[in-house]
């Protein structure tokens, strides 16, 4: 067993541990970064599978996420538009296919009005939330304590227009059936992002990608850090702590420090015991945030043949097994990539499946949307978050009814020398690498500030120093 003592040791090579290791080692603090994978990047993940670049966890920049923005810049890395030209394609709950161009789904003008109905209701709602502070709108409780279908359904009798509106939060951002979590969760999100109308524009939300990959930022910044600080497969077992200590114990090394950050997702805080234990406030706090589920679908062509019919590769229904599709070519690849998500009880019956009903089932309801050619991929892949035992989801954790009012308050509240740093904490940027890096930053100032003395800006996400001297 190794012992070494530094600063601050982080739990967690994700985006969110690495962003705070780099602010920390700026201001001169010494760090040690233990991780349980055999690699860097969290939730974000690069593997070349038959030759093609899969993007295997998260990957997509906005324009609204200027933190991330910053660290590429930073970092030197590039971004490249993800490809948009043509018609979209979109089946309704009876099966019809449409191909349309525009920003509205095509299903009849009255639940198109009912539509942006809703969405006006979101954004106005949205725009009263504070993302870093959602607990604090005078309807907080209201809204948390009625789940998001439920809430929707008070807004319009129109079926359809539930679906569709639902689709945006439940299938494609929070992974969870649209009963299961909050409307004040699903404010959290469109306050996160900006606006709903945000989250409901795939142009916006899906803007840009990385020319390194989204993994590629997290590589960047461990080379920055240095590999002498980062212990790869050395999960934390057990943390010692005092009031104003620390010492981490990993697999094959043991870090004495002054601070530690639990850069990780809520839903792994109990897989370390602690000595002593955590507050009671804390573990019941963690027992109701939990990650949802997706099947991330990677599939690769010899070409990108919905282009030839003049689609874009976008598609969208809220009743059939893969509920959005795109084309998700890599930068300078000549053959062309298709991703499509199946969410939460879908994706269940999916993993229920052998190998090859559970391809054939994905492929089908993919080529329902871009024809008989989607059904004969070169490469075929399946991201499965939910088996990773250091993840056990995706994207990220989100609270049961009632938990976010209720918890939220005290979810980033430093535990004596043990601070709480993930995307899935995040105000603005939530659930995506935005918010992870402007937890990295902000927890890194907390404790710069801390430490040395001096107050911090605690909406600091990069643009300018945090800190204020004393």
């Amino acid at each position: 067993m190794q012992n070494i003592e530094r600063d601050v040791v982080i739990v967690g090579a994700g985006p969110a541990g690495l962003t705070a290791a780099l602010e920390l080692k700026k201001t001169g603090k010494t760090v040690a970064i233990l991780e349980a994978r055999d690699r860097v990047g969290g939730r974000t993940w690069t593997n070349t599978i038959g030759g093609a670049t899969i993007e295997i966890g998260g990957q997509w920049i906005s324009p609204d996420q200027t933190a991330l923005y910053s660290l590429a810049d930073e970092l030197g890395i590039e971004t490249y538009p993800r490809w948009k030209e043509g018609a979209s394609v979109f089946i309704d709950h009876d099966g019809k296919r449409t191909v349309y161009t525009g920003e509205d789904f095509p299903v009849g003008e009255a639940t198109v009005g009912e539509i942006d109905k809703l969405i006006a209701i979101m954004d106005e709602l949205a725009a009263q939330v504070n993302p870093d502070k959602p607990w604090e709108h005078p309807e907080a409780k209201e809204l948390d304590t009625i789940s998001f279908h439920h809430w929707l359904e008070s807004k319009t009798s129109d079926p359809v227009a539930v679906e569709c509106v639902g689709l945006f939060i439940a299938g494609g951002m929070l992974t969870k059936p649209a009963k299961t979590f909050s409307a004040l969760q699903a404010l959290l999100m469109a306050a996160s992002a900006g606006s709903f109308s945000n989250l409901v524009d795939e142009d916006f939300i899906l803007d840009r990608r990385m020319s390194t990959t989204m993994q590629g930022v997290s590589l960047k910044m461990a080379e920055r850090i240095g590999a002498e600080d980062i212990f790869l497969n050395n999960p934390m077992l057990r943390l010692e702590w005092s009031d104003d200590s620390v010492v981490a114990h990993g697999k094959d090394v043991s870090v004495s420090a002054k601070r530690v950050i639990m850069a990780i997702p809520p839903n792994l805080y109990t897989r370390p015991s602690y000595e002593p234990p955590l507050p009671r406030w804390q573990q019941v706090t963690h027992q109701h945030q939990s990650m949802g589920l997706v099947i991330k679908v990677h599939a690769v062509y010899d070409r990108p043949f919905w282009r030839e019919q003049g689609l874009s590769g976008t598609c969208f229904s809220p009743s059939s097994l893969v509920q959005e599709v795109y084309d998700n070519t890599f930068l300078n690849d000549p053959r062309g990539t298709l991703v499509g998500f199946v969410s939460d009880e879908k994706a269940d019956a999916m993993w229920a499946l052998g190998e090859e009903e559970r391809k054939t089932a994905i492929l089908e309801s993919m080529a329902a949307f871009l024809g008989e050619e989607t059904l004969n991929p070169e490469v075929f892949y399946l991201s499965d978050f939910g088996s990773e035992e250091w993840t056990r989801g995706a994207y990220a954790t989100s609270y049961d009814l009632g938990g976010l009012h209720r918890f939220g308050p005290t979810q980033n509240d430093a535990v004596g020398p043990i601070y709480f740093a993930s995307s899935d904490l995040a105000g603005e940027g939530y659930q995506h690498v935005d918010g992870a890096v402007r937890m990295g930053r902000r927890t890194a100032a907390r404790i710069v500030a801390e430490l040395d003395g001096g107050s911090y800006d605690e909406s600091f996400d990069g643009a300018v120093s945090p800190f204020v001297k004393a």
